[in-house]
């Protein structure tokens, strides 16, 4: 039986391709950046044929290196950037506009809107969502609204709505489907009756007819078309799995029983937890999403959404030139004892979890004259550990499960400090993987599961192995204190961008 499983891994920055073999080991990876575009303050976007085509350069570079011939692939999986949204015709495939890129706060004039008409609770009911931004379905009406000509081809079922994984699926295999845990993320999609909600997308404008099909997150989606160029060794190998990239670090964890957790330090931060086959909904401002349907069950996750984690360390080596490389900004944390008091709040596009502040702005906090590059380099990767704090409790309290200690993976989770500071603010033990890819893993399992290089979920559980815990290192006292100092820098950043 082929042994090995391609996961394509799209994300916000860059677009990577890693073979795995059946022990869930990397045998080849492959992986292209690609332009960010900032229109206007708050916006954000991509360019669709840039993010198809460093796709498509990974998957080949990737395949290439393997020195592995074409039948031994037993399926490719995908995890993807979510609520990223995208609108291409039908008949040849050309974007419409760019895509709109789930940190983009365009819509939150469509938000307030929508709350002043008393939706909110609706939309929390129905999809298990709070009313931001962040999601696609105001995304697309934004550009049914703007591009000029666009919603007359939208209901005449001329165009394709999309986000990253059905733009991939669909370029690849010629069908046009989304996999559960994407269509959560839409704010069109009905979490319980695992469905397109007609009621929102009526409430948004939005034509039933350019949604994709929603499936399972394990099954063959189509197989990859003759004809793409770099990829003429791999035509027919299935496309066999699908997952946001969340919803995949989950089961790349091995999360597979309710109240297990994660944390992925990307470009934001996101926090689930396993909760089982039900969908509660938050009292705190979390989100309920579907994880994964496979073999016709359902596991559902509660979530905290970070919008600014690594992207505050950018922000200190592309803007403001303090450091030179991610790894610097650790060196120069551990030059001082603490921040001398200062905090940095990373809202660059507003505030996700538990505060869902669209008009949220950046802050530096609690300078003063003696405050230096380490001091602040501290503070922006201490400001990473205080919003993930800030999720699990009331995750905690939505989800009805106690967690004993916290999995970890993601660029940033390679911080022996960052990981250290964020055990001691969350009082809780950190565990990091002794492979920190597991979103890419987590497509490759999805993908694997479908084509039979694994048998179930107690399998790819298996196959995780834990390369470091650590512990707190400070008191429950000095935590809060901590955390109390956090909260006051917090509430000085929102609303902002109000005026």
């Amino acid at each position: 039986m082929n042994g090995y499983v391609i996961a394509l891994d799209q994300g916000t920055t860059s677009s990577r391709a890693i073979l795995f073999d059946r022990a869930g080991n990397a045998v080849s990876v492959a992986q292209y950046p690609f332009e960010q575009h900032y229109p206007q303050p708050g916006w954000v976007e991509h360019d669709p044929m840039d993010i198809l085509e460093t796709q498509y350069h990974a998957l080949g570079a990737a395949f290439e290196r393997s020195g592995i011939a074409g039948a031994d692939i037993a399926g490719i999986g995908i995890t993807n950037q979510r609520e990223t949204t995208l609108v291409w015709d039908r008949k040849t495939g050309e974007p419409v506009y760019n895509a709109i890129v789930w940190q983009c706060r365009r819509t939150a004039d469509i938000t307030d809107r929508l709350a002043a008409d008393g939706m909110t609770g609706q939309i929390l009911r129905t999809t298990g969502l709070v009313l931001d931004p962040y999601f696609s379905g105001t995304k697309i009406k934004w550009i049914l609204d703007n591009v000029p000509g666009v919603r007359v081809r939208a209901e005449a079922g001329e165009l394709l709505f999309g986000t990253v994984d059905s733009w991939l699926i669909w370029n690849l295999t010629g069908e046009h489907v989304t996999d559960y845990s994407n269509a959560s993320r839409t704010m069109l999609f009905d979490i319980d009756r695992l469905c397109w909600d007609e009621d929102m997308c009526k409430m948004l404008g939005v034509p039933m007819s350019m949604l994709p099909r929603a499936v399972p997150n394990a099954q063959v989606y189509g197989r990859i078309k003759t004809g793409i160029r770099g990829l003429e060794q791999l035509a027919g190998v299935p496309v066999c799995g699908a997952a946001g990239d969340q919803q995949a670090a989950l089961l790349g964890q091995g999360c597979i029983m309710p109240g297990q957790a994660k944390n992925t330090y990307g470009t934001g931060c996101f926090t689930l937890m396993n909760v089982g086959e039900r969908s509660p909904r938050s009292r705190n401002g979390l989100l309920t999403s579907v994880g994964w349907q496979i073999g016709g069950k359902t596991a559902y996750a509660v979530e905290g959404s970070v919008f600014n984690a690594g992207s505050s360390i950018q922000w200190l080596r592309d803007e403001l030139g303090l450091i030179s490389t991610a790894h610097e900004c650790d060196i120069e944390a551990e030059k001082v004892p603490d921040t001398g008091g200062a905090y940095v709040v990373s809202a660059f596009t507003g505030l996700g979890a538990p505060w869902w502040d669209p008009r949220a702005r950046g802050a530096v906090l609690g300078i003063t004259r003696g405050t230096g590059k380490a001091h602040i380099c501290r503070a922006v990767l201490e400001g990473i550990a205080y919003q993930v704090a800030d999720l699990l409790s009331l995750m905690e309290s939505d989800g009805g499960y106690k967690m004993d200690v916290l999995r970890v993976d993601g660029g940033a989770s390679v911080s022996d400090f960052l990981m250290q500071f964020q055990a001691d603010v969350l009082q809780r033990p950190i565990d990091r993987p002794r492979s920190v890819e597991t979103t890419a893993l987590g497509a490759a399992f999805l993908a694997g599961l479908s084509a039979g290089v694994w048998t179930g979920l107690e399998d790819v559980q298996a196959l995780r192995a834990t390369d470091r815990q650590f512990t707190p290192a400070i008191d429950q006292a000095r935590a809060s204190m901590l955390m109390d100092g956090w909260h006051r820098a917090v509430e000085r950043s929102k609303a902002w961008a109000e005026a």
